[in-house]
């Protein structure tokens, strides 16, 4: 190990740390800005265009299309206007369920416009944020066919019927829903604008805990021996065969995704991890950030969409199909036959 001297820490610094957040920062703020005017252009409406080939072999109407078409932009309006449809009659609760599974996909796609590739690419490398992007695709994706698949066994063709004039006012559920893109600056000038506006606060958010996270972790694995640190994690190491580090990276992973991949990423650079074994951690701590987030977030958003009954079944059906897949997206990562 090397020995822990100012000078050393100085050097360190100003040699490793601040070139590499001064790379992440530009990527970050250029990929939010690009990010938010793609969004405000409208190119997330071209995306969810694809809806209403998963809604009817799901046996669902096909103004729920509009509802996930809506989540692509805003989670919360799309399972605002499901509720509306089941509490209008049009969807019972089995095809509601289905509805929400279905949505998984579409709500994903948002993330990637708007976090994945203008902030967690950039902090993890093209390598690993690729491999660690197309993995959750892999279980949006499944998720939203294992919904389809559910719908066409267990809903009938009744269930396909339109949903009330009541609860749509044009068929296009643009009349009392809240429409994509309606608050987008009118003009090309304004747009771009906007865009410029969130790159920046988005960067300016991250970049402080961006020095620290890296600067704390570059110290930690230069000078101090990290099996010793992470000797409680030898367990888990031998069950999955992952290393004994992966135990403090889901650690920070249940807490926040961006300061999961803060920690990881140098220890990728300085070969702790390798591509597959830093994404299957990724993936992992995904499950117990989830299960955090579940008391922190879902329960109070689901409880105050749906109401504590059916709000708990959401969370069940979410919980479970979650975990599933993202237990088999672990095991391909790690053992399928990739090109990494």
């Amino acid at each position: 190990m090397a020995d822990p001297t100012l000078a050393g820490v100085f050097d360190l610094l100003v040699g490793t740390v601040l070139p590499r957040v001064a790379r992440i920062t530009v990527l970050i703020a250029v990929g939010v800005s690009l990010a938010d005017l793609l969004v405000q252009f409208g190119l997330v409406r071209y995306v969810a265009g694809l809806s209403k080939y998963l809604t009817r072999p799901a046996n669902l109407p096909d103004e729920v299309g509009t509802a996930i078409l809506t989540t692509t932009a805003s989670t919360t309006a799309g399972y605002g206007m499901l509720a509306e449809f089941r509490e209008s009659g049009a969807l019972s609760d089995r095809a509601t369920l289905v509805a929400v599974t279905v949505n998984t996909f579409f709500g994903f796609v948002q993330h990637i416009f708007t976090f994945y590739a203008p902030v967690l690419i950039p902090i993890l490398g093209l390598q690993v944020g690729l491999l660690y992007v197309g993995s959750r695709a892999f279980v949006a994706l499944a998720i939203t066919l294992t919904g389809i698949a559910a719908g066409a066994l267990l809903l009938s063709r009744a269930d396909r019927e339109s949903v009330s004039g009541e609860a749509v006012t044009d068929g296009s559920g643009a009349g009392d829903h809240p429409v994509p893109g309606a608050d987008t600056p009118p003009t090309t000038r304004g747009k771009l604008e906007a865009a410029a506006r969130t790159g920046f606060s988005k960067t300016r958010d991250i970049v402080p805990r961006l020095l620290v996270v890296y600067a704390l972790v570059s110290v930690l694995t230069t000078y101090y021996d990290l099996t010793a640190i992470t000797a409680a994690g030898d367990p888990l190491a031998d069950l999955t065969g992952l290393p004994s580090a992966a135990v403090p990276v889901i650690a920070v992973f249940a807490l926040d995704t961006t300061n999961g991949a803060l920690v990881i990423a140098p220890l990728v650079e300085d070969g702790v991890f390798t591509a597959r074994t830093a994404v299957a951690t990724m993936l992992l701590g995904g499950i117990v950030s989830f299960a955090v987030s579940t008391f922190k977030r879902s329960i109070p958003f689901q409880y105050g969409i749906w109401g504590a009954e059916f709000g708990s079944k959401v969370i069940l059906v979410n919980t479970a199909a979650k975990v599933l897949w993202i237990a088999l997206a672990v095991a391909i990562v790690l053992h399928a036959p990739l090109p990494v």
